[in-house]
């Protein structure tokens, strides 16, 4: 409450309207599954494109795991599947699975190594990571100039730095000679530069000993950087301008070649991005170590500061590691990996392990359903979450029935059959799992309708074919059990013909009414959090109401709900109806929401008899 202490007018401002609900988005979605590269544990950034995927976490080749060769990338095009389908945005989980050491690429320069060697790894395991990695000594313009009273002074130049230092009038007489690598030192006491040679032990040359009237000429020395995959298709990255330095800084942040692609970079987003690491052996003390072991050259002969130097290594040995199991899927906690990933982002909707299925009738059936069951228990733990499960490769109807008597949940639907595609990699078909697809379709459904409308007769855009063609009845077998199918239609192309999930309750019998009260719960959770602490009473009763009615009442307007009345369609009441002095007393607000929503029409029955035209109604 305002205090009112001197006479005079007072302005205040006021609100005269409830609080107002936001709807929550019902579109992302989480893939967990091994991927060519990237980061593992890591907070994942949202993926916008499939562009941005493979920017981190690598391209569409297949994967090479060490007891399963040659496996489709499935997670790849899932997401791929996804953004087609209609799909917006994604995170990734990517899970690895070691083979005997941590299937990350190597390469020294020297190629012996030793305390004098740089040493270049991929940041993340895969078999991607085998690259080239190529180093240019670059040497910048001539940065010594003068200042007003005509003193020789040089700018953008750091401390530790590594410079060309030469004469261009006067190389035998200058003590610069013919030009040479130096060593830029700044000493603070004194605000003066100097630099020193390994091949000059006389003594440091001071800056106020040159001038650019005589011929002297400072240029700073850096190195480019750049990797090099080894898929034709990919595009090269390069990073230029960094100085060869242990320890540099620029506005506060380090920039150097080696902190650059340090083992922890300056931020999250950098980590995620760069691809390799650099470290240095124990005797690689000065940026001038560091040029003479990448470049191998004499610093104090180097009279032609432009001649190309170039050098390269080969990064080799990286792996896919083994097909990761249900360990690798469910993840740890510290650092967080795997499923353990999706739990800290709250915008998740939808979540799939596409892949995790393959070779179910073929040794995996034991490893694939726990990563089912990993996934089940995720949605239903972080409650505003489906999850779209995948039929096994290859299954027959009486397989698939078989898979899905295992589980129970209303937080989870099963797809089937597989779909088949065009690959982009072997440019012959295969077939991938649906939940990408689905994921997709979800999100394009929720776009162009609304979450409450089944996510069903909907096209598959991806599709020229699937696994298995069903006819009607062989879906009468598989719906009624709540396997969802994809269908032929003459004349209406490949479509999603099922919205149910698997649960055995019939009141969560359909996927939009589980993915709409996933949506109406969790908005009236964000919308209402203001409410905690405030004073338990009348007044914050009336304004919960108002606000969840207001929230409700547009849902009625906008078709989601049942009924041809507000008063109809839902109610909410928050009173002492609803709480006892119990509640009160332990500082509990309960509020009691009923909405009647929307089932699909999945059944449309025509009924058609004969009449006469004399026969009056």
């Amino acid at each position: 409450m305002p205090e009112y202490l001197a006479p005079g007018v007072y302005v205040e401002e006021t609100s005269f309207r409830s609080k107002s609900i936001e709807g929550v988005s019902t579109t992302t979605t989480g893939f967990v599954g091994p991927c060519r590269f990237g980061p593992i544990d890591l907070e994942p950034e949202i993926i916008t494109s499939l562009g941005e995927f493979e920017r981190t976490y690598g391209d569409r080749q297949k994967l090479n795991f060490s007891d399963a060769a040659n496996m489709d990338n499935f997670v790849w095009h899932a997401v791929r599947s996804f953004f087609e389908e209609g799909g917006k945005r994604c995170y990734i989980a990517r899970v690895f699975r070691a083979n005997g050491n941590d299937g990350r690429a190597t390469g020294t320069i020297p190629s012996g190594g030793g305390t004098n060697a740089v040493t270049v790894r991929a940041r993340f395991p895969g078999k991607a990571g085998n690259m080239r990695v190529r180093f240019d000594l670059a040497v910048g313009q001539n940065i010594l100039g003068t200042d007003e009273n005509n003193h020789a002074k040089v700018a953008g130049l750091f401390d530790q730095d590594l410079v060309w230092m030469g004469d261009t009038t006067s190389p035998i007489s200058s003590p610069l000679g013919g030009g040479k690598l130096y060593i830029a030192a700044f000493d603070k006491a004194t605000q003066t530069w100097s630099f020193k040679s390994a091949t000059t032990p006389t003594g440091d040359i001071q800056l106020a000993g040159l001038h650019p009237d005589t011929g002297d000429i400072i240029r700073q020395v850096t190195v480019d950087v750049t990797t090099i995959p080894l898929d034709p298709t990919e595009l090269p990255q390069t990073w230029a301008g960094l100085p060869p330095v242990p320890v540099h800084t620029t506005a506060g942040m380090p920039d150097s070649l080696t902190a650059k692609f340090a083992s922890q970079p300056n931020n999250l987003a950098e980590a995620r991005s760069l691809p390799i690491v650099i470290s240095l052996g124990t005797g690689l003390k000065t940026g001038l170590d560091i040029v003479k072991a990448l470049f191998t050259l004499d610093p104090g002969n180097l009279v032609d500061p432009d001649t190309a130097r170039t050098v390269e290594v080969a990064l080799t040995n990286g792996n896919d590691g083994v097909r990761p199991t249900d360990e690798e899927y469910r993840g740890t906690e510290e650092p967080k990996t795997g499923l353990k990933i999706f739990e800290d982002i709250d915008d998740i909707s939808i979540v799939a392990a596409p892949g995790s299925t393959f070779g179910y009738e073929n040794g995996y059936r034991s490893t694939a359903n726990a990563i089912v069951n990993l996934l089940i228990s995720h949605a239903s733990r972080m409650r505003y979450r489906i999850a779209v499960l995948d039929s096994g490769s290859g299954q027959s109807i009486s397989q698939v029935r078989a898979m899905r008597a295992r589980f129970d949940s209303t937080y989870a639907a099963m797809y089937y059959p597989w779909i088949r595609v065009i690959d982009p990699v072997t440019r012959k078909e295969i077939f991938l799992p649906p939940s990408g697809f689905v994921a997709g379709i979800y999100a394009r459904n929720d776009t162009n309708r609304a979450v409450y409308k089944a996510p069903a007769n909907e096209v598959v855009n991806g599709a020229i074919g699937f696994e298995k063609l069903l006819n009607k009845s062989q879906q009468d077998v598989l719906n009624p059990e709540g396997i969802n199918c994809f269908r032929f239609f003459e004349g209406r192309g490949f479509r999603l013909w099922g919205a149910r999930t698997i649960s055995s309750d019939p009141e969560w019998k359909y996927v939009n009414l589980r993915r709409y009260f996933a949506y109406l719960e969790h908005s009236i959770d964000k919308g209402t959090q203001w409410a905690v602490f405030e004073p338990n009473g009348e007044l914050l009763w009336g304004n919960v109401r108002r606000t969840i009615e207001d929230f409700l009442l547009n849902e009625w307007q906008n078709g989601a709900l049942l009924g041809d009345k507000p008063e109809k369609a839902y109610f909410v009441k928050c009173d002492r109806s609803t709480m006892t002095q119990n509640d009160l007393d332990n500082g509990r607000l309960v509020c009691l929401i009923g909405v009647a929503p929307l089932r699909p029409a999945e059944f449309v029955i025509f009924r058609i008899g004969q009449w006469t035209a004399d026969r009056k109604v």
